[in-house]
């Protein structure tokens, strides 16, 4: 062991040293060193209690001694990287990297008591289905914390590449803030690192401990599913007497519970009671002022139509259904919240509450489908009594599970024996099985009459074996022991099959409504289209969305009931919607639904904020500036594009797509357009160029090649230009940039107008160029400066040939003043005997023996045609006869 009193000379000297090399740090690292050597238990080598202490000049205390100075002679820039980690100056403990590190500590404390509350609960499949989604969250939340690293991540490794690499051996050394700098970028790099793969870690653990969840349920199941019990006179007996028991249990907490409700929490009670009723007739009104016209049959119909039928079967069984459910849920809730409700009662007026529900629903199902009283508005070919015998077998069976129900959270409140459990669900079954068998004796289909008042025929061979097939499997199931299979399908038969029955209902009836022309014949579309004075189109296309509307509903209603009735727990569906809503996985690629929701939302409301703007810009501030049309037009479109543009972007990233990953398209477009897309290209950035440069704009009068007319609109693509016969021209943009183009109106809307005027060779020029003048003179339009002209043109064949040349301010007026201006002139030359001649011809006729064809034909050869009118058909031969 090192002595102290050379400790303590140690210490001094290398303190010594530090002060004479100037370097804080140094002497850092040389106190370390030597606290170390008089504390020898504290260093990597463990000092023996009983062996003797080493000398000064021993050959261990030597290297270190000597080793010990070494590193103080070297530049801080020399550190290896570990010890320049080690030195590098702690993380505050605001820093996003230590609450990250804090974060995910809670997060492994947290997934550690889920396992243990995982394994404790091994039997309670509800708990599991909560660990389940709590295990998920987690590991969400974990790679959460590991995303959220990566920008400061990003951010350290490109300051380090900014920084560089240390100086080598040979190379000046580098100031000492640099070192220090790159020290702890360096250490913060590494708990970065760390800590990505530790939350990478956690989120595996938590993934396994989730998929081992879920491995106990499936086994939990499948083992409830399929347990084997003996059933004998033991067991029944065992099960009377627990029946015995627990019904007192329930009678005293009944009387209990009301006694207490009664004394200590009446106002409680009376409130909670008052606002049930209260809210149960705002309920049955509403239903009544908003939808009576839905699920209400018309008695005064005789032969309702085939889609009205599936409405009021589909609406009858939805509505009320949804009106009793919230109505339950809300009395429960308000007891509840008045604690008004035990403990022990809680459970028990649950289960009364769903029971109730249960059998509304079945029995609204089966009575829709049905209609034992309202033949003329029953979906299937039955009887009366055959309607009436079903809808009773049909409410039986429900009653039968509902109760079971009910008894089996009576057996869970009281932790019952198992024998009762297993009693109450074998009578259940065999129950449920026997009102099989008896329905598939019933004769409930239609006569072949077609009366329904008349009696049935029996079911076809398929339904009746069917039916009499799961019967019996239900009582061999459960007559072997097989009571939870049993009881599962029992329950399956009754719940599933009203659920499926409504589903079904509920796609023919948004089949037949979304039906060319149908909507229209329905109550609620008649009212639409009233209300909203709806073309027959558009009532079709309404049509449409309803019958969307309707599948929607009808699966996002009836799909988590069977779910549930097959064993899985609520908390189940709710994750599988937020995963399907936010967590789609296309190989690598995550896709959420929200966001793209979002994403669209955000993209229309930019574009709704887009044409507000152009529409204020436009008429506000450049409509007041009296800015030209064809300006606020580009000025428009300009910034439609803009706004279209950034929308787009934001609703991509609000969608949670990455633009850099739309590198790739971006270059599968540029070898697009480097091939089949030029012209449209070519055709855009023309486009920009029209809106840019301004050749034209909206409402010049232009000419390209054979087409001339007015332009209406510049887009992207095209630009349109109407006639005046009122045709539109569609013109690609890179045809009016590369070809020639004649515009009218583009720097002023001023005219050149020509009209010939030609007068006889006696008149005088100068009569005639002074009325020309003093005619256009005298109109308003005509403009003084350029100043009218008229041109002596020519010497016509037959008359002296004038132009008169004047200007107009506005070209559409052209028409108008020329005919004017025409009509003007006429009248002044005849007023001033001016004659305007038109051309003449010299016409010479020559005529070679006009004697010859004046004379008259002989008599003797008459002419065919003289022989035709006289209708003589003996008079020549007949060359067209075949016999002599």
């Amino acid at each position: 062991m090192v002595r102290p009193t050379h400790s303590i000379g140690l210490v001094i000297s290398l303190i010594h040293i530090a002060s004479l090399l100037s370097s804080a740090r140094v002497a850092l690292a040389a106190l370390s060193v030597c606290l170390i050597l008089a504390h020898p238990a504290a260093s990597q080598v463990p000092a023996v209690p009983d062996a003797p202490s080493q000398e000064e000049g021993s050959p261990a205390a030597l290297p270190t001694e000597a080793a010990t100075p070494a590193p103080a002679a070297d530049p801080p820039a020399s550190l290896p990287p570990a010890e320049s980690a080690a030195n590098a100056a702690p993380l505050s403990p605001d820093d996003p990297v230590v609450l990250a590190a804090q974060r995910v500590e809670k997060v492994i404390e947290r997934l550690a008591t889920l396992r243990r509350q995982a394994d404790a609960a091994a039997l309670d499949d509800r708990g599991l289905a909560e660990f389940k989604i709590q295990s998920d969250a987690l590991a969400r939340e974990v790679l959460d914390i590991s995303l959220e690293l990566r920008p400061r991540l990003n951010d350290v490794q490109a300051r380090l590449t900014e920084l560089g690499d240390p100086p080598g051996e040979g190379q000046p050394a580098e100031n000492a803030t640099v070192t220090q700098e790159r020290n702890r970028l360096t250490a913060t790099r590494s708990e970065i690192n760390a800590l990505t793969g530790r939350a990478e870690d956690v989120s595996i653990e938590a993934k396994a401990l989730s998929d081992r969840i879920s491995d106990i349920r499936r086994d939990l199941f499948t083992s409830q599913l399929f347990a084997h019990t003996d059933i004998d006179g033991a067991i029944l007996k065992d099960a009377l007497d627990s029946f015995a028991t627990d019904a007192e249990r329930v009678r005293r907490s009944v009387s209990s519970w009301l006694q207490f409700a009664v004394r200590f929490k009446a106002t409680q009670l009376a409130i909670a009671v008052l606002l049930s009723l209260a809210l149960a007739l705002a309920i049955l009104v509403g239903e009544y002022r908003l939808f009576g016209r839905l699920h209400r049959r018309d008695r005064t119909i005789d032969d309702p139509s085939y889609i009205s039928r599936l409405s009021v079967a589909f609406w009858s069984t939805i509505l009320p259904s949804l009106a009793l459910s919230f109505f339950l849920s809300s009395t429960y809730f308000l007891l509840r919240t008045f604690n008004v409700l035990r403990s022990d009662i809680s459970p028990l007026i649950a289960a009364v509450f769903a029971l109730i529900g249960l059998v509304f629903f079945v029995t609204a199902v089966s009575r829709a489908v049905l209609a034992p009283r309202a033949p003329n508005w029953r979906l299937v070919p039955v009887s009366n009594r055959g309607a009436r015998d079903l809808c009773i077998a049909i409410f039986l069976m429900v009653l039968v599970n509902g109760i079971d129900y009910v008894l089996a959270v009576i057996s869970e409140i009281y932790s019952s024996p198992v024998v009762l459990t297993v009693v109450k669900s074998l009578f259940s079954s065999i129950v449920v099985a026997l009102l099989l068998v008896l329905a598939s004796f019933l004769r409930p289909v239609l006569a072949d009459s077609g009366n329904p008042a008349e009696q049935g025929r029996a079911w076809p061979k398929t339904i009746a074996l069917t039916l009499r097939g799961v019967g019996i499997f239900l009582l061999l199931a459960a007559a072997i022991g097989y009571v939870g299979l049993a009881r599962f399908l029992a329950t399956q038969i009754v719940v599933t099959g009203a659920v499926v029955a409504t589903i079904y209902i509920g796609i023919l009836s948004g089949k037949a409504i979304s039906a060319p022309n149908r909507f229209g014949e329905t109550r609620v579309g008649q009212f639409i289209g009233n209300k909203l004075r709806l073309s027959s189109i558009g009532l079709d296309q309404a049509g449409i969305v309803a019958g969307l509307f309707i599948y929607v509903f009808a699966l996002a209603t009836g799909v988590p009931l069977i779910l549930m009735s097959w064993g899985f727990q609520p908390g189940d569906i709710r994750l599988w919607v937020y995963q399907l809503f936010t967590e789609i996985s296309v190989g690598t690629i995550r896709i959420s639904i929200f966001g793209i929701l979002g994403g669209i939302l955000l993209f229309a409301v930019g574009l709704i904020l887009t044409r507000w703007f152009q529409k204020w810009l436009d008429g506000n501030v450049m409509a007041r500036s009296q800015v030209d049309g064809g300006v606020r037009n580009s000025v428009r479109t300009g910034i439609g594009y803009l706004g279209t543009g950034i929308a787009g972007i934001v609703g991509i990233s609000a969608a949670g797509i990455d633009l850099s990953s739309l590198a790739l398209v971006a270059g599968a477009l540029s070898l697009g357009i480097g091939f089949g897309l030029q012209n449209i290209v070519s055709n855009f950035v023309s486009g920009l160029i029209l809106l840019v440069e301004r050749p034209f704009k909206v409402g010049d009068y232009v000419i390209t090649g054979a087409n001339e007319g007015i332009v209406q609109r510049i887009s992207v693509r095209a630009t349109e230009i109407e006639t005046f016969r009122r045709q539109t021209i569609i013109v690609p943009n890179s045809e009016l940039i590369n070809a020639p183009l004649g515009n009218w109106t583009h720097r002023n809307r001023v005219q050149r107008s020509e009209i010939p005027v030609s007068v006889a060779y006696e008149s005088d020029p100068e009569e005639v160029i002074a009325l020309l003048l003093d005619v256009v003179s005298k109109e308003e339009e005509i403009l003084k400066n350029p100043e009218p002209h008229v041109e002596f043109l020519r010497f016509g064949a037959s008359s002296l040939d004038f132009e008169l040349r004047f200007h107009l301010a506005d070209f559409t007026k052209g028409l108008e003043v020329r005919n004017r201006v025409r009509v003007e002139i006429v009248r002044r030359c005849r007023a001033n005997g001016i004659v305007m001649p038109f051309p003449q011809r010299d016409v010479t006729l020559h005529v070679r023996d006009l004697e010859m064809l004046m004379q008259p034909r002989s008599s003797s050869s008459p002419s065919p045609k003289s022989s035709a009118e006289r209708g003589d058909l003996q008079g020549g031969p007949d060359d067209d006869k075949l016999l002599p």
